[in-house]
């Protein structure tokens, strides 16, 4: 079949195929004839009632319910653009996101109406799906067809369909603009690259506000004729049961998905079930290869932003550790942020180790013609990621000698101690071999004089818990450790705060340090040779010799 040149051509070609094309819960299968026609009664009602004039976006505030994916057709047959609203967002910030991107439809549901209580939504209209009224504004367009739609004006690649906010932690999340022609090739690759057909099933597990589940499940399953199986949020202990009731094969992850589900009782049939392929990021090798062990299903790390500007791609030559090489039309390259010169080579000694991050690590870049399509009315933040003619990614990475690219961490998550720059990603996935750790997160407290010093927080195992001995023995054997790796202080959490979208939240455990919680926090005073905890009197000390040489303003950054 010839490559879409939209989504809307392949959300047309649903027309007509009564095999089964989406799973919901226990009792709902729909036809993707009946899901073409679904997002074509939208699409039509979406003509009448958006404004004249105004921006043609529409605010998905949804969990993973079969109306997600309707509207998510019927903006691509509108020409029109989804705007995934995140649920987690509260307040002031998720007033800001609605009205930043100009929706002037909201869709959501009873459940999520609790949110906007209190906003200032003007000119926002709000559409409940599983209100009284909804039902009652489709039921004039029930006869829609995705050719009637069309007919009234033909969507082209150009056309936005998705303004998707990257990560707000740091600041108001930016929206990428994603278009039809764009997203249908993505789509398109992941599919043939994955070969996605017929007789595939796609577990959408992720949510859907996020581009991961869009962009590298939904896509990828309209584009090869697959159909998906929705579930409404993640649930680790329901995993296994959904996968076997849909016929899943096919999954997408982000995040501590994966360690969620390895932290799962052990069941006889974890390998009865007809999964093939997992596609994601951040699960690390060590839990990519427990999770292949324990399911028999090879999970495949992929490399891949929002905004769509840079991508890597795993080859079937790509060495233990590596992502891969430059996706399809990418000229990347690791630079120096400061300089812009590339960085050279990695050079690796026993065990795996890293000789020379310190020049090796750097900002991962695009020198070509990177498909990043601008964020929406944010000239300032577009500038800043498109500087001096290169897309930079944000991202960290180094190179080997024969081109392959390893992830390091985000630019933000850059340690420098006792002058020597290391990634937070290489260090933690070092820790997550220690047996008794369910979820690690490396990141960056100032130390008391100048740079940097490591702390790592950890969850612990059911039944576990730790043990400094055993934790510093086990440091001594890691052969790729390096000197400066091992963590000054180790945090250990109940539970691993997250995102919206599943992601460790790095930002508040970094805010936090060793002060800002009740977590018990072990340390390693310099010169010391064993872990013991941290006592106020300590800190007290700790916070003494920050003030002493001016540097106490850093531990609120």
């Amino acid at each position: 079949m010839s490559a879409p040149a939209t989504v809307a051509e392949l959300v047309t070609r649903q027309w007509g195929d009564h095999r089964p094309g989406l799973r919901h819960g226990d009792d709902v299968v729909l036809s993707h004839h009946q899901v073409a026609q679904e997002a074509a009664v939208r699409a039509a009602l979406l003509g009448d009632q958006l404004p004249r004039g105004a921006e043609p976006h529409v605010g998905v505030l949804l969990d993973n319910t079969p109306d997600f994916p309707f509207w998510l057709g019927a903006a691509a047959l509108s020409g029109a653009a989804v705007v995934g609203i995140n649920p987690t967002r509260r307040g002031a910030e998720l007033a800001r996101d609605i009205l930043h991107t100009d929706c002037r439809i909201l869709v959501t549901e009873r459940a999520h109406l609790p949110l906007l209580d209190d906003l200032d939504l003007p000119g926002v209209q709000v559409l409940v799906t599983d209100g009284a009224e909804y039902a009652g504004l489709l039921a004039p367009y029930a006869g829609a067809s995705p050719s009637d739609v069309i007919r009234r004006r033909r969507p082209g690649p150009g056309d936005r369909m998705l303004l998707y906010f990257t990560s707000g932690s740091t600041g108001a999340p930016k929206a990428a603009i994603r278009t039809q022609g764009r997203l249908a090739a993505a789509g398109d690759v992941l599919a043939r690259r994955f070969s996605v057909g017929p007789d595939d099933v796609h577990y959408i597990c992720m949510p859907l506000f996020h581009g991961n589940a869009v962009i590298a499940d939904w896509l990828p399953a309209l584009a090869g004729g697959a159909a998906v199986a929705l579930r409404r949020r993640f649930s680790a202990s329901a995993f296994l049961d959904d996968v076997r009731r849909h016929g899943a094969t096919y999954f997408t992850y982000v995040g501590r998905a994966v360690q969620y589900l390895l932290a799962t009782e052990p069941r006889p049939e974890d390998r009865d079930h007809r999964l093939r392929l997992g596609f994601g990021t951040e699960a690390g090798p060590v839990d990519a290869a427990r999770f292949a062990e324990r399911f028999g299903v090879p999970l495949v790390e992929g490399y891949g932003a929002t905004e769509g500007g840079a991508s890597v791609q795993l080859t079937p030559d790509t060495p233990p550790g590596a992502l891969g090489r430059p996706g399809p039309g990418d000229d990347l390259a690791v630079v120096d942020p400061g300089t812009g010169a590339e960085c050279p080579p990695a050079r690796f000694g026993a065990g795996g180790r890293l000789l020379n991050g310190d020049e090796a690590i750097g900002e991962l870049v695009n020198r070509g013609r990177s498909q990043f399509e601008g964020y929406w009315r944010n000239p300032e933040a577009e500038a800043a990621r498109t500087r001096d003619g290169l897309y930079w990614t944000g991202d960290l990475f180094f190179r080997d000698a024969d081109g392959f690219l390893y992830f390091a961490g985000r630019a933000d998550d850059r340690l420098r101690v006792d002058s020597e720059n290391l990634a937070a990603a290489m260090i933690e996935n070092i820790l997550a071999r220690w047996s008794r750790a369910s979820a690690v997160c490396v990141y960056a407290v100032p130390d008391e004089v100048a740079g940097d010093q490591v702390m790592a927080a950890l969850a612990l195992r059911d039944g576990a818990r730790f043990d400094p001995d055993a934790f510093a023995a086990f440091l001594a054997v890691q052969p790729d450790l390096g000197t400066k790796m091992a963590p000054r202080y180790v945090r250990v959490v109940p539970a691993m705060p997250v995102t919206g979208t599943n992601k460790i939240h790095r930002v508040a455990l970094r805010r936090a340090g060793f002060t800002g919680h009740p977590d018990p926090v072990w340390w390693r005073p310099p010169g010391a040779p064993a872990y013991r905890p941290l006592t106020g009197r300590d800190r007290a000390a700790l916070l003494a010799a920050y003030a002493a040489h001016g540097r106490a303003g850093l531990l609120e950054r």
